[in-house]
């Protein structure tokens, strides 16, 4: 196990994880953010050891993206939940879509896809998986988890 917090979920121009890695450098915190300039698939095996051991997994999905791989890798975070009990996971999927995504069938299956795995999480009852309702609750609890550590 790595003693870091992995920050999954939205990529691309996203900016949800800037007030995290804030606080994690002024807390002198150490930290895995698999978001690049230039992704490549070579990058593919670091983030699956950071998202298979890293102490504390903070996994958002935003509302800037349709988000079926980020969705798909949720499922990963459960499996992982139940069986090592000592990592905690936090996972934030933000239930609406921005208004600049406009492909119709996307929309749909996003939104749909959006509600079942939420639906899903709130059926967990795991002492380390919490399902947070906004950015600024992840990080906070982050934060709080990593004290514990």
């Amino acid at each position: 196990m790595k003693k870091c917090i992995g920050l999954f979920g939205t990529c691309g121009n996203s900016e949800w994880r800037s007030p995290f890695l804030t606080s994690y450098m002024r807390e002198g915190i150490p930290y895995f953010n698999p978001q690049v300039d230039e992704w490549d698939p070579s990058l593919a095996a670091i983030e699956a050891e950071h998202l298979s051991e890293d102490r504390i997994i903070t996994f958002c999905v935003t509302s800037e993206t349709y988000g079926f791989g980020s969705l798909a890798e949720v499922g990963f975070c459960v499996a992982q939940a139940k069986q090592d009990t000592d990592r905690q996971f936090i996972i934030y999927i933000d239930g609406d879509l921005d208004l600049h995504l406009t492909d119709a069938f996307g929309r749909g299956e996003s939104t749909r896809a959006r509600k079942l795995v939420r639906e899903h999480l709130s059926q967990m009852d795991l002492p380390n998986l919490f399902v947070v309702e906004s950015l600024e609750e992840a990080s906070a609890l982050s934060l709080a988890l990593w004290v514990t550590a």
